[in-house]
């Protein structure tokens, strides 16, 4: 057993039964990235060298939906995206997720149909879900390839920082922070805000962004975007209406939110990563 894992319910499923060894390797990733010279481009890559996650929970299912096994993986673990176990002979469904973490924002996989970011913020997601079926006490390995399930929103602003704006809140209408591993789709569609950082220094031009998980694969929505001074005070606000988004797929909305100068114009956007989408709104 890797030593982060935890057996959980399996000495009292198996009550004398014979287990059989089972290893699961997470082998690639589906990624899609966005190349800003060429478009995008699509390639698999190794879970050990994707800096875009740092966690990796692995878990298998009995036919009752109850946990048989979970484990989490940290990427400071001496072994990240390599599993080792043991199971009795029965049928499971494998649930695999990666991710990104920080403190006060965990990642908590419940079942294969519920997971979710319980802080403020998530970040990239990659899921897959698979029905396995031990037969004998034979060993067995499986790999796992798994698909960016997340939508990104990026807000670039076409003016430069002014020195009062400290943060940027971004309110989406739609989607959520949960989500089904099977399908990849949000379990919820109430939308959420989230506040970030202003990184940029005064002058200078900032990007901004978030990322949640859609109803469905491609789903419009309404995003309200406003700059926040120290005390959390509004000093700019702008509600984009309709804005298309799809998973594995950056949406970018340009525009003014530092001034008011009417000569940049109004948001436009740009999206990457599956497929490049610009539209004027």
């Amino acid at each position: 057993m890797v030593a982060s894992c935890s057996k959980e319910s399996i000495n009292e499923v198996v009550n004398g039964e014979t287990e059989a060894p089972v290893k699961v390797r997470v082998d690639d990733f589906a990624v899609s990235l966005e190349d800003e010279g060429r478009g995008e481009t699509r390639a698999t890559q190794d879970v050990a060298d994707y800096d875009g996650i740092n966690g990796i929970t692995l878990a298998f299912y009995k036919g009752d939906g109850s946990e048989a096994y979970k484990c989490e993986q940290q990427r400071s673990d001496e072994i990240f995206g390599e599993f080792s176990l043991s199971l009795p002979m029965g049928s499971y469904t494998m649930v695999v997720v990666a991710y990104k973490i920080t403190d006060g924002n965990p990642f908590v996989l419940t079942s294969p149909t519920v997971a979710a970011y319980t802080g403020e913020h998530m970040y990239e997601t990659f899921a897959t879900t698979q029905e396995v079926n031990i037969t004998s006490t034979q060993a067995v390995d499986l790999c796992a390839t798994l698909n960016r399930i997340v939508s990104r929103l990026m807000v670039e602003s076409s003016d430069g920082r002014t020195t009062n704006v400290v943060n940027v809140r971004m309110t989406l209408s739609a989607g959520g922070k949960s989500f089904n591993p099977t399908t990849g789709l949000a379990t919820v569609n109430t939308g959420f805000a989230n506040t970030v950082n202003v990184s940029a220094k005064e002058g200078a031009k900032s990007t901004s962004s978030t990322y949640f998980f859609l109803l469905t694969d491609e789903q419009t929505m309404d995003v309200t975007i406003e700059t926040l001074d120290a005390e959390g005070g509004t000093l700019f606000s702008k509600t984009v209406n309709d804005v298309p988004f799809k998973r594995n797929r950056m949406t970018k909305l340009i525009g003014n939110i530092y001034t008011n100068n009417s000569l940049f114009g109004d948001f436009q956007i740009e999206t990457a990563w599956l497929s490049e989408y610009v539209g004027g709104f």
